[in-house]
C-alpha cells in the first residue's frame, strides 16, 4: 500500500512540476542557441571555414551554410527565450542537433582532426592536438533531450505561446 501511496504522490507531482522543467529546458537551450550563434556572428568567414572543415559539401556551399547559421542559432534563440513557437522551434532544434551530431561522428569515423566549430571559429586542428568528438557528441545529445523534451512539453511558464493562446499552463492536456 505504501508503494502504491508513493507512486500515486509522485504521478500528481508531475503536472506541476513538468511545467517549470519545461521552462528550464526552453531557456536552457534558447541560452545555448544564443551563445552559440553570438560567438561565430562576427567572424562569418571562419563559420564556413568550419563548416567546410568537415568535408562533406562544396566548400562554396559550406561558407553560405556556415555564415548563415549563426543567424539560425539566434533565431531559434530569440524564439525559445521568448517562448514562441516553442514546438516548431524545438523541431528545428533537434533536427539542427541530430545533423551536429552526425557530422561529428562522420568527421570522427573519417579521421578527421578538426574542432567542431560549435562554439567559435572551428576548423582543423593544429598537429599534435587530439579532437574531442565523444564529449561533443555527448553535449549534443544532452541538448537534443532537451529539444525533445519540449517537442513533447512545449507549454512553459512565462512563454509567449500560452499568453497569445489566453490559456494558463495548468489547462494544457496530458
Amino acid at each position: 500500500m505504501i508503494v502504491t501511496a508513493q507512486s500515486s504522490t509522485r504521478a500528481a507531482r508531475w503536472p506541476a512540476v513538468r511545467p517549470w522543467l519545461g521552462a528550464a529546458a526552453r531557456l536552457g537551450l534558447a541560452a545555448v542557441w544564443l551563445y552559440a550563434g553570438f560567438t561565430k556572428v562576427g567572424d562569418l568567414a571562419a563559420s564556413g571555414r568550419a563548416v567546410n572543415a568537415y568535408q562533406v559539401m562544396p566548400y562554396d556551399l559550406a561558407t553560405v551554410i556556415g555564415a548563415a547559421l549563426p543567424f539560425v542559432e539566434l533565431a531559434l534563440g530569440v524564439l525559445l527565450l521568448v517562448g514562441l513557437a516553442t514546438r516548431l522551434v524545438a523541431g528545428f532544434s533537434a533536427a539542427l542537433l541530430v545533423i551536429f551530431i552526425i557530422g561529428i561522428a562522420s568527421a570522427w569515423a573519417r579521421g578527421l582532426a578538426i574542432d567542431c566549430g560549435c562554439f567559435g571559429s572551428g576548423g582543423q586542428l593544429a598537429a599534435g592536438q587530439a579532437p574531442s568528438y565523444l564529449p561533443e557528441i555527448l553535449r549534443d545529445l544532452g541538448f537534443l533531450a532537451l529539444a525533445g523534451f519540449l517537442l513533447i512539453w512545449p507549454r512553459t511558464p512565462f512563454a509567449l505561446d500560452g499568453w497569445l493562446a489566453g490559456e494558463p499552463v495548468e489547462d494544457e492536456d496530458e
